[in-house]
């Protein structure tokens, strides 16, 4: 078991019991409590908001130099390694992963922030070329407080890809974990505040704020001194975050839901195919809003590839994420399975035929865990509700195609556009489906491989602006243009 931390959370530089109401821990893969944290209250977002535009206006933090404040994120990256097994077993405790995966994600964290240490070293302002008496360049400042609000299923890495940009543009941040997985995200402020304590860095640039989206969500993103919203969750709350930042004309990005198809041509080649089906749904026990959810399999490679997938996906190790043999580790809350298993249900009552799964696994040892069976499903039109909601568990709908054109309209007809997998030996037609998807992130013969290099958002309903890239920094500053007059002479129009 991990170290749990107290009860506590950072406010404003400080850590302190929230004055909200208590939020219960459980670890879904046997429903025990793990701990109680209470929450922040709209009262200690306003502290901390506060106190979070006073340390990012410090001129300690305002006017220090890029490769300095590189250092810092260097330091950070470095903590987040040195404690990575610690932050690992915690995320699967509160979250139910396989430690495997959990690991993984504390690495990719600290990767994230060296990373952005090295871009914001070598980012460099802009001389324009310059149309009249003058010498013009765009600069970019710090926005000042920015709101980064993120999801349950990947904390410390989603945590990352907000902060280390946040933080390198200058800015300091309000973090706001989801609900149900606290624990992680508080565990890193700690980090986060040791390595600005060591740089002698005002301890208000991050704060730690869990609690219910409609209460400490809403309390960030409606602040005025909230200059810019960095979300990622579900579509609808995505919407309401929008509103609120065209009220208040600042930025937001916003990385929201996905049903994102997976293509199987009559040319794949069937091992890589099947393995990377499986991996692309299956694996995070299907809690990814990248997962291939949907289906698409050539007619005349359909009835053979099917059913060598239920096969192999029946044989799936479905298990707590403490153990090494996992495969398919509990969902991350009970209420959580039960609205999966409902989607399940539904698809039933459409007319559509469970191939295997479909239910939560029988015995003791899965008895009190928020389990679900690994579920693929056929029979179904694309336009049931199964094949057009987002899920967000271990359910797969299969559905067969007849040529490309009919392929892509059924893949684009989704209000979804996030992400998209292509099996096939043909890179002709893998560039053209590539171009042809409505799709931020199309995999070609591999799947959910990501880059901090790379940029990453969405289409449609699946989101607006991107994380990660070259430019992540610059998303967190706003641009300035200067204009150095050069005449000898006094303006004309003066004369």
């Amino acid at each position: 078991m991990p170290r749990i931390p107290p009860d506590e959370i950072l406010i404003a530089g400080a850590f302190r019991r929230g004055a909200g109401a208590p939020i219960e821990t459980a670890d879904p893969a046997d429903g025990t409590l793990i701990t109680t944290v209470h929450a922040a209250s709209p009262a200690d977002v306003d502290e901390a908001v506060g106190a979070a535009a006073a340390a990012a206006a410090t001129p300690a933090w305002r006017d220090l130099l890029p490769h300095r404040r590189a250092r810092l994120l260097h330091r950070i990256g470095d903590l987040i390694e040195e404690h990575a097994a610690e932050l690992s077993a915690l995320q699967t405790a509160d979250t139910g992963k396989t430690l495997t995966e959990t690991l993984a994600l504390a690495m990719s964290a600290a990767g994230t922030f060296r990373y952005t240490a090295a871009a914001l070293e070598t980012a460099e302002d802009s001389l324009t070329p310059a149309r009249g008496p003058y010498v013009t360049m765009s600069v970019y400042e710090p926005i000042g407080v920015v709101g980064a609000i993120n999801p349950w299923n990947s904390p410390i890495a989603s945590d990352a890809q907000k902060v280390a940009p946040a933080l390198a543009g200058g800015n300091a941040v309000l973090l706001k974990p989801a609900e149900w997985t606290p624990l992680v995200s508080l565990a890193f402020g700690r980090l986060v505040h040791r390595a600005l304590t060591e740089a002698g860095m005002p301890t208000a640039l991050l704060s730690v704020l869990p609690g219910k989206g409609s209460v400490v969500g809403n309390a960030i993103v409606t602040h005025p001194l909230v200059r810019r919203i960095g979300f990622t969750g579900g579509t609808a709350t995505g919407r309401t975050i929008a509103r609120a930042a065209a009220d208040k004309l600042v930025p937001a990005s916003l990385e929201l839901g996905g049903k994102s198809p997976t293509i199987v041509r009559e040319d794949a080649d069937v091992e890589q195919a099947l393995a990377g089906v499986m991996f692309g749904i299956f694996s995070s026990s299907g809690q990814s809003c990248i997962a291939g959810s949907r289906l698409f399999v050539h007619r005349s490679l359909y009835d053979s590839f099917l059913g060598e997938l239920v096969e192999r996906v029946r044989k799936l190790r479905v298990g707590p994420g403490t153990d090494p043999a996992t495969q398919v580790a509990p969902l991350v809350h009970h209420r959580h399975r039960d609205a999966v298993a409902a989607y399940v249900d539904l698809a039933r009552a459409e007319g559509g035929r469970v191939l295997c799964g479909g239910a939560a696994p029988q015995g003791a040892a899965h008895a009190d865990g928020a389990y679900y069976l690994p579920t693929v499903i056929d029979g179904l039109p694309n336009s049931a509700r199964v094949c057009q909601e987002e899920i967000f568990g271990p359910v797969l709908v299969a559905l067969p195609y007849e040529d490309e054109d009919d392929l892509v309209e059924q893949a684009n007809a989704s209000v979804y556009g996030l992400a998209c997998g292509i099996w096939t030996r043909d890179a002709r037609a893998a560039w053209r489906l590539a171009r042809r998807i409505e799709a931020g992130t199309v995999w070609i013969n591999t799947y959910k491989q990501f880059s901090i290099s790379t940029p990453f958002g969405g289409m449609k309903d699946s989101g607006l602006g991107t994380e990660k890239g070259r430019d992540l920094i610059r998303a967190y500053q706003r641009q300035k243009s200067l204009y150095w007059g050069t005449a000898a002479t006094p303006l004309p129009w003066a004369r």
